[in-house]
């Protein structure tokens, strides 16, 4: 039997949308001037949401090597973005905390944000939209509960 390479099924079509969605965010963030990649943004954000946050469990969130994170944190630390700072848990750690050029700059980008996010829904009602949106959700929380378990049974394995 011939394997069959279709492009709509589900690995291609998230693959998909995610890099038309940070093609259209980095060209409306060049286009706005703000100076920054979408994969600096995404770091930006996660530094937003978690707060202070040690450089390994930011690479973790991002699902990037340590070496790519420190790479992308030290551009942005050198746009006046973030900081790093010790960690008083841990003198070797360091906590990365966003200054307030790097909030900033997340206050501006929300609005390009919500603009693509609006452009990705056109043609859909709301109702339609929350429905995707839900349907996403599920299926990131069923992955990350296999991803878990598989991750326990390793750790089992291995004691």
């Amino acid at each position: 039997m011939k394997f069959h390479i279709d492009p709509d099924s589900f690995g291609f079509l998230v693959n998909d949308v995610a890099r038309l969605t940070r093609l259209e965010m980095d060209r409306r963030i060049e286009e706005a001037g703000l100076g920054f990649t979408t994969g600096e943004g995404r770091a930006l954000i996660h530094i937003k949401r978690a707060g202070p946050v040690r450089q390994n469990v930011l690479a973790e969130r991002l699902g990037v090597e340590a070496m790519t994170c420190s790479t992308t944190l030290d551009r942005l630390e050198a746009k006046g973005f973030i900081e790093r700072r010790p960690d008083p848990s841990d003198r070797r750690a360091k906590l990365v905390v966003l200054t307030a050029a790097g909030e900033d700059v997340i206050e501006r980008v929300g609005p390009i944000a919500a603009t693509v996010r609006e452009d990705a829904a056109l043609g859909l009602s709301p109702a339609e939209w929350e429905t995707f949106l839900g349907t996403l959700r599920h299926v990131r929380s069923t992955l990350t509960g296999i991803r878990e378990s598989a991750q326990a049974q390793a750790r089992e394995d291995a004691a």
